[in-house]
C-alpha cells in the first residue's frame, strides 16, 4: 500500500495540488489523468521520491519495493541490456557486483569466503539464478531480440532504449511500480504484452498515460488531476469521462428534479457495472464501480477543442485508383507493387509497425514525394486536406496565428477566422501569438483549425494524436468519425483506429500492402 497524506505541492505561488488524501491498494490500476500543466507527472515524481512536497508524507509499507519508469535514456549507455534490467532490482543488482568482485580477485582469502556464501545465500533467496531469465522474458515480450541482451546500451537506437528502461521498471514483481507515458514509442505489439502483462500484474500500478484505449483496458480506478486535488474514482478512463460530461450537462440544466438527476446516474453505472471489460479485473472494477456514491462524481474543468471537418462540394463516386506503386529508398524497396481503390464512404487506417512506407505513400499522394513506377489519380470531385507528420516548415515565419489562418480562408474577415482558432481553445490574446513560437500540441491543433477552415472532402492524417492532450485526442476521434468524407490516416492511438476506421490497410516490412478484412482488435490479437 502506498499512503498519501495531506499533500501539498507548491511551485512559487502557483498550487498544483492541495491536501490530498489518497490510498493506493495492492492489486489495484491507477490511471493519473488531467489536463496539460495540472502536474501528472509531478504527482508521479513526488510519488517516486524523485520530488520533495511542499507540505505532508508519502508512505509505503515496510520491506516493500518501488519501481519508477526512468525517462533519462542515456543514463545506462555503459552497461549491458542485460545489467540494465536487473538493476530494476537495486539490491539484487548490488549483490552481483559484490560476488563477482570477491570471486575476480587473485588473492581469495577466507574472509572472503565467508563473505561470498553470504553473498550466495541472499542472492538465492532473492530468486537471483532466475533474474537473467526473467529479464529476457521482459524483453523479448517488448520486442528486444536475444541477439541484443548483452549489447551495450549505448549501441541500441532509441525505441529500444525505451524497451528495456520499461522492462528495468517491470524487473521482479516490484510492489508498487509507477509508469509515466508507459507506451511512448512502443510499437502495437508492445504495447499489447504490455496490456496483458499490467493485467495479470497482483501488485499496485499508477500510470500516466494520453493513450485512452491503454487506460481503459488496465485501470481499475482514475485519478484525476482538477480543482488543485486528485480525485480518486472507480472505473476506468471512458467511465470517469462519460460519467464527468453527464454531470456537466446536469449542471447546466439546473431546473431539473434531483429525482431525474439520479436516475439518469444510476442507469448509467448500471450500464457499465454490466459492460464492465473481460479484462481478469472485470470483478474488481465490477465491484468497485458497485460502491461508487453519485455525490463523488462532478464536472470536469476541462476545455475540450471543438473539432468539426465540413464540406460543402460533394464526393463523387470515384475517390482514389492506385496502380502498382513503388518506390526505393537507400536501396531497400519501401512501397513495392501496390495497388487499391478508395470509395466515398472509406475511412482507411494504415495500420503495422511500418511507418516509415506510411509517411512516403501519404507524401506521394500528396505531391511531396514522387514514386519510382505505378501510377495513382485522385477523382475530380475530391478536395484533399493533408496533415503531415514532419509539419516543422509551415511554422518557421514569425507569422500572428489570426493572420496565417487568414491566408487559407474563403472568409477574410477576422471575427468569422477567430470562430475557427476559437474552437481549438486560441481566444483573446492567444490568437496574436506567432506561429514559430507554438508548441507541438499548440501547432497540431492550429493545423486542425486550418483543415476545418479550408473544408476539404477527403482527409489524409500521418500520426495527428503526436504531442496532443487527452482533451484534443477525443476531440479529434469524435469529429473524425462524425467526418462524412474520406479519411486516410495512421495513428498509435488505437481507440481513434478502432472507432473511426472501416478499413484497415498495412503494408509489411517488404513493402506490400496487405488489405485486413477484421475489426483493428482482431488484427492485433492476431499479430
Amino acid at each position: 500500500m502506498l499512503n498519501v497524506s495531506n499533500v501539498t505541492y507548491q511551485i512559487g505561488k502557483d498550487i498544483l495540488f492541495e491536501d490530498v488524501n489518497i490510498k493506493f491498494t495492492k492489486g489495484n490500476c491507477y490511471g493519473i489523468i488531467g489536463a496539460n500543466g495540472a502536474g501528472k507527472s509531478t504527482f508521479l515524481k513526488i510519488l517516486a521520491g524523485k520530488l520533495s512536497t511542499t507540505r505532508g508524507v508519502i508512505t509505503m509499507q515496510q520491506n516493500q519495493r518501488l519501481s519508477f519508469l526512468e525517462q533519462d535514456q542515456f543514463k545506462y549507455d555503459e552497461f549491458t541490456v542485460m545489467d540494465t534490467v536487473i538493476q530494476g532490482n537495486k539490491k539484487l543488482y548490488q549483490i552481483m557486483i559484490e560476488k563477482n568482485a570477491i570471486y575476480a580477485k587473485e588473492d581469495f582469502t577466507e574472509a572472503d569466503g565467508i563473505k561470498a556464501g553470504e553473498l550466495e545465500s541472499l542472492f538465492d533467496d532473492m530468486n537471483g539464478w532466475n533474474a537473467e531469465s526473467d529479464a529476457a522474458i521482459l524483453l523479448t515480450g517488448l520486442g528486444i531480440e536475444v541477439d541484443k541482451h548483452y549489447e551495450y546500451m549505448k549501441d541500441l537506437s532509441g525505441n529500444d532504449k525505451v524497451k528495456v528502461l520499461l522492462a528495468q521498471s517491470l524487473f521482479d514483481n516490484p510492489d508498487v511500480l509507477l509508469l509515466d507515458e508507459p507506451t511512448n514509442h512502443l510499437d502495437s505489439k508492445a504495447v499489447l504484452w504490455l496490456e496483458n502483462f499490467l493485467m495479470d500484474f497482483e501488485n499496485t500500478v499508477i500510470v500516466v498515460s494520453h493513450d485512452r484505449y491503454f487506460l481503459n483496458k488496465v485501470c481499475t480506478h482514475i485519478a484525476d488531476i482538477d480543482y488543485k486535488q486528485v480525485t480518486l474514482y472507480a472505473g476506468n478512463y471512458d467511465f470517469w469521462y462519460e460519467s464527468s460530461q453527464l454531470m456537466l450537462k446536469q449542471a447546466k440544466e439546473a431546473n431539473k428534479k434531483s429525482e431525474e438527476k439520479i436516475k439518469e446516474l444510476q442507469d448509467f453505472i448500471a450500464r457499465f457495472s454490466a459492460n464492465a471489460s473481460k479484462s481478469k479485473q472485470a470483478t474488481s472494477r465490477k465491484k468497485a464501480l458497485d460502491k461508487i456514491e453519485l455525490t463523488e462524481i462532478r464536472p470536469s474543468t476541462r476545455r475540450y477543442p471543438y473539432v468539426n471537418f465540413k464540406f460543402e462540394k460533394p464526393l463523387g463516386d470515384d475517390i482514389l485508383k492506385v496502380e502498382n506503386l513503388t518506390k526505393t529508398i537507400d536501396g531497400i524497396k519501401v512501397l513495392d507493387d501496390i495497388s487499391f481503390t478508395l470509395g466515398k464512404e472509406d475511412k482507411v487506417a494504415f495500420i503495422g509497425l511500418n511507418e516509415k512506407a506510411t509517411t512516403v505513400l501519404f507524401n506521394i499522394l500528396n505531391g511531396y514525394d514522387t514514386q519510382d513506377s505505378g501510377t495513382f489519380k485522385w477523382g475530380e470531385t475530391v478536395i484533399k486536406g493533408y496533415f503531415r507528420k514532419d509539419n516543422n516548415d509551415e511554422f518557421k515565419k514569425p507569422i500572428v496565428m489570426v493572420d496565417w489562418l487568414t491566408n487559407y480562408s474563403k472568409n477574410k474577415e477576422h471575427t468569422y477566422v477567430r470562430g475557427f482558432l476559437g474552437r481549438m481553445l486560441f481566444s483573446g490574446e492567444d490568437a496574436l501569438k506567432k506561429i514559430n513560437v507554438l508548441s507541438g500540441g499548440e501547432r497540431v491543433r492550429l493545423l486542425f483549425s486550418k483543415m476545418m477552415i479550408e473544408e476539404k472532402n477527403t482527409l489524409i492524417l500521418d500520426e495527428p494524436t503526436n504531442h496532443l492532450d487527452m482533451e484534443s485526442i477525443t476531440a479529434l476521434n469524435k469529429g473524425l468519425q462524425e467526418f462524412k468524407g474520406v479519411v486516410l490516416f495512421t495513428s498509435t492511438d488505437h481507440q481513434l483506429v478502432s472507432s473511426t476506421a472501416n478499413k484497415l490497410y498495412e503494408i509489411s516490412e517488404d513493402g506490400k500492402l496487405i488489405l485486413h478484412i477484421t475489426s483493428y482488435d482482431e488484427y492485433l490479437e492476431s499479430r
